[in-house]
C-alpha cells in the first residue's frame, strides 16, 4: 500500500507513459546492424533509464572507439521517429491515472532521460501536454539516472518534499534515482523485471498504472470524500517490497 497521500506524483516517460522502449530497441538493433555490428537485447536493456551521453560512453566502451556511433545515432533517431508515427501507444492506465490525480488535486511532473523536444512530441501526439505541471528532461540536469538529480529537480519545481512525492518508474536505474531522492517509489515493469535489489528500494511492483490508480483511489479528494475507479476498485495490495523511505 501507499503509506501516505502523495503531495505530488513524478512519472518517468519511456516505458511507463508511452510504449516506446520496444520501438527504441527495434530502431537501435536495425541501425547497428545496418553499420555491420550486432546489438543484443541484453546490452540495450542494460542502458535503460540512462541519458544519451551515458549511453554513448557505454556503447563506445563496448564496441570500441572505431564504432560508427554518429552514423548509428542518426539512423536510430530517424528510424525511431518513423516507428512513432505509426506505433506510438500509451501504456495501460495512463488516462485513468491522470484523471484520478486531477480529481484528487495532486500535481504531477515528468522526470525523463529523453530530450525535451521528444517529450513534447509524444505528449502533443496524445493531447497530454497540459496534464503535467512540469517536464524535467535531459537538458535540465547535469547528472542523469541513477543519480537522483532528475527527481530532485522535479520535486523542486513541484514545491514538494521528496518524502511526500510518489515516483513511478519502469527501469532499474530510474528506481535507483527515485529512491536515492527519497521518494516513495513504485516500479511498473516494462522491458525489465524487478530484481531483489530493486524490490528493496520500492513500495512495491505494480502490474500497470491501473493498479497504481487503484491504490491511490483510497485517498480523499479536495472535498474529503474517498473515490473509487469506475470498476469500483478502491485499493490494491502490490507485490510489495520493504518500504525504505
Amino acid at each position: 500500500m501507499i503509506p501516505r497521500r502523495p503531495a505530488a506524483v513524478v512519472f518517468d516517460m519511456d516505458g511507463l507513459l508511452f510504449d516506446t522502449e520496444r520501438l527504441y530497441l527495434q530502431a537501435m538493433i536495425e541501425s547497428v546492424a545496418a553499420h555491420g555490428h550486432e546489438m543484443t537485447d541484453a546490452f540495450y536493456k542494460s542502458m535503460l533509464g540512462q541519458p544519451g551521453w551515458a549511453m554513448r560512453e557505454r556503447i563506445l566502451a563496448h564496441y570500441g572507439a572505431a564504432f560508427p556511433l554518429d552514423g548509428v545515432r542518426a539512423m536510430w533517431r530517424t528510424r525511431f521517429g518513423a516507428l512513432c508515427e505509426d506505433h506510438l501507444a500509451l501504456k495501460p492506465g495512463v488516462p485513468e491515472l491522470l484523471d484520478l490525480l486531477q480529481r484528487l488535486d495532486i500535481p504531477c511532473a515528468i522526470a525523463t532521460s529523453s530530450r525535451r523536444y521528444r517529450v513534447m512530441e509524444h505528449l502533443r501526439r496524445h493531447a497530454l501536454a497540459d496534464r503535467f505541471r512540469h517536464v524535467v528532461a535531459q537538458e535540465d540536469y547535469a547528472l542523469g539516472k541513477p543519480h537522483p538529480a532528475p527527481y530532485l529537480t522535479a520535486a523542486h519545481h513541484l514545491g514538494a518534499e521528496t518524502s511526500y512525492c510518489l515516483a513511478l518508474e519502469d527501469s532499474h536505474n530510474g528506481v535507483r534515482a527515485a529512491a536515492a531522492a527519497g521518494m516513495m517509489t513504485i516500479m511498473v515493469p516494462d522491458l525489465l523485471t524487478a530484481t531483489e535489489e530493486i524490490r528493496a528500494l520500492c513500495l512495491g511492483v505494480a502490474r500497470d498504472l491501473i493498479e497504481v490508480a487503484s491504490a491511490l483511489a483510497r485517498f480523499p479528494d479536495a472535498s474529503g470524500r474517498g473515490r473509487t475507479l469506475d470498476d469500483g476498485t478502491a485499493r490494491v495490495d502490490f507485490e510489495s517490497g520493504p518500504v525504505s523511505q
